[in-house]
């Protein structure tokens, strides 16, 4: 009887707005047979720091966060600062 545990992404999704959306799978394995899993979900705002995250991750922010995207999503935030000042 062999138990091991991996973690993988198993999805990831990019919104209009360019946020990242990643959700990782947490299987527990014995002898090849899943046991149980767990899902875990993350995002990303467009410019976050990714480093730490698997190269799939990595690639798809790199791909999706164009100087376009990451402009619009400063000006949507400095837009609803504004608001809320007013």
């Amino acid at each position: 009887m062999s138990l091991t545990k991996e973690t993988v992404v198993d999805q990831i999704t990019v919104t209009e707005n360019g946020i990242v959306l990643v959700r990782e799978v947490t299987r527990i394995m014995e002898d090849g047979n899943e046991l149980s899993k767990q899902y875990h979900r993350l995002s990303f705002v467009p410019a976050s720091d990714v480093s730490a995250q698997p190269q799939n991750v990595q690639d798809i922010c790199n791909v999706a966060w164009t100087t376009e995207i990451v402009s619009a999503y400063q000006a949507m935030l400095d837009a609803q600062a504004q608001e809320q000042a007013d």
